[in-house]
C-alpha cells in the first residue's frame, strides 16, 4: 500500500534522472534484442538515484524461444536469454555495482523449464571531489 508503481519503455524512462529509490524488471529484458540491453541498464542506471537499488531477474542461457500461441491466443512473442556473465558485465559498464547474484533450476511442471537468475545490483554514490 502506498507505493507507486508505474509502466513504461525501459529504453526511455519518462522521469528525472536520479529521482527514484528503486527498480524491479523481473523478466522483462526478456523482450530486447541483444543490443538493447545496455541501452536499458543505461537508463535505469540514470533514473536511480546515488545508492539506489535494482534487482533484475531473466531466463539463464542463450537461446531465444519463440511463441506463436498463449493463452489461447495467437502472439508473434521472442523471448531471449541471456548468460549470467553478460548480464552483469553489462550492469558493470552501465555503472552499477552488482551486489549478489543467485540462480535456481525451474519449478518443474509449473514455469518454463529454464534456469533463472536474480542479481541485485546498486548506483553507487556519487564521490565528492
Amino acid at each position: 500500500p502506498g507505493v507507486p508503481f508505474r509502466v513504461a519503455d525501459m529504453l526511455a524512462l519518462d522521469v528525472p534522472d536520479a529521482s527514484l529509490a528503486g527498480v524491479v524488471s523481473f523478466y522483462a529484458i526478456v523482450h530486447l534484442a541483444d543490443d538493447a540491453l545496455a541501452t536499458a541498464l543505461r537508463e535505469w542506471r540514470r533514473v536511480l538515484a546515488p545508492g539506489g537499488v535494482l534487482l533484475l531477474a531473466f531466463h539463464v542461457g542463450t537461446e531465444t524461444v519463440h511463441r506463436d500461441e498463449m493463452w489461447g491466443r495467437a502472439v508473434s512473442l521472442d523471448f531471449r536469454f541471456f548468460p549470467v556473465g553478460v548480464v552483469t558485465r553489462s550492469l558493470s559498464e552501465a555503472g552499477l555495482r552488482v551486489l549478489e547474484v543467485s540462480e535456481r533450476e525451474p519449478y518443474a511442471g509449473v514455469e518454463h523449464p529454464s534456469r533463472r537468475c536474480y542479481v541485485l545490483a546498486r548506483r553507487q554514490a556519487e564521490s565528492a571531489s
